[in-house]
């Protein structure tokens, strides 16, 4: 009888049928099969179970002491099945990924918080996936760094990340608040173009000099006592985004937009829109990080060129 919850619950609901009724005739009757199939089903069941489950040649149709015992454990399981049946299947999550130096506590605080019933779930991504984890479906959205293949995408521009060079705490540039291209005329400037590498190109610094040009949040990600990072002035800003394919706009997806731009609890969904249909707006001041350098330094007159 160990082997039980193995059995095919459409057969145990015959058995019980015939459990109930102790009638073969009325309860193929009653379940719109043929007599001789549920006769069937009975056999092969107690050769299954290696135990007769209604006594042998009895009139009127009698259960057997093993056939009593399995009727009360088909009534449970069957009982389970239809429970479990009946219950909602609890939400998908909603699937969000970002790149390094992306921080998105804030905006999983919020969605706990605001839709608690759909789970989130956050996943770290090398930017080098950011766009094949959104076409493949790893992932629903995405914190994406700009630029990517816009076909297929929406994308909501979020904020852009100040440039910031990055040298030894000794070097002499270290006590400047911003620095030009031209300030880095006689250094060995490390390849930062593979963002996903930044780590090992700032230990390349630390233990050989040089510098190397990041993105500030990188900066902050890979923060090393024997380096500091400052300003660059003359070097493009990077641009992160809220990206994701548009023939996926569901429903969490839109909420999810809400929670990133800010919108109240209250106010009503709207559709969202890709960036090319909004007006670009100038980032707020406290997102540019890193133009003001440290704030306990004074900042230092620049060298004459």
């Amino acid at each position: 009888m160990s082997r039980l919850e193995s059995i095919d619950v459409v057969r145990l609901r015959w058995f019980v049928a015939v459990a109930q009724e102790l009638h073969f005739a009325r309860a193929a009757k009653s379940l719109h099969i043929s007599r001789q199939k549920l006769s069937h089903t009975v056999i092969d069941l107690e050769n299954e179970l290696g135990t007769k489950l209604f006594v042998p040649g009895a009139q009127p149709t009698r259960l057997t002491d093993d056939g009593r015992e399995l009727l009360e454990q088909a009534r449970e399981i069957i009982g389970r099945t239809e429970s479990a049946a009946r219950r909602p299947e609890a939400p998908a999550a909603l699937r969000v990924g970002f790149v390094p130096g992306v921080t998105v506590s804030k905006w999983t605080r919020i969605w706990a918080e605001r839709f608690p019933d759909t789970p989130l779930e956050v996943i770290a991504l090398v930017q080098a996936e950011q766009e094949t984890a959104l076409r493949e479906a790893h992932v629903d959205m995405c914190f994406v760094r700009l630029p990517i293949d816009r076909e297929g995408m929406s994308a909501i521009p979020l904020y852009r990340e100040v440039p910031v060079v990055v040298v030894q705490k000794e070097h002499p540039l270290s006590v400047f608040d911003e620095v030009r291209m031209n300030d880095l005329a006689d250094e060995h400037v490390q390849d930062t173009s593979d963002l996903d590498a930044v780590g090992g190109a700032l230990e390349l610094v630390a233990a050989a000099g040089g510098a190397a040009i990041v993105p500030h949040s990188l900066a902050r990600l890979h923060h090393r006592r024997d380096l500091v990072y400052r300003t660059m002035l003359d070097v493009p800003d990077t641009e992160i985004a809220l990206a994701w394919p548009a023939d996926r706009t569901t429903d969490p997806v839109e909420d999810f937009i809400g929670v990133v731009r800010g919108r109240s609890e209250r106010s009503s969904r709207a559709a969202a829109r890709p960036d090319q249909n909004e007006p670009r707006k100038k980032p707020p001041a406290e997102k540019r990080s890193g133009r003001a350098g440290p704030a306990a330094k004074k900042p230092a007159r620049r060298r004459g060129r």
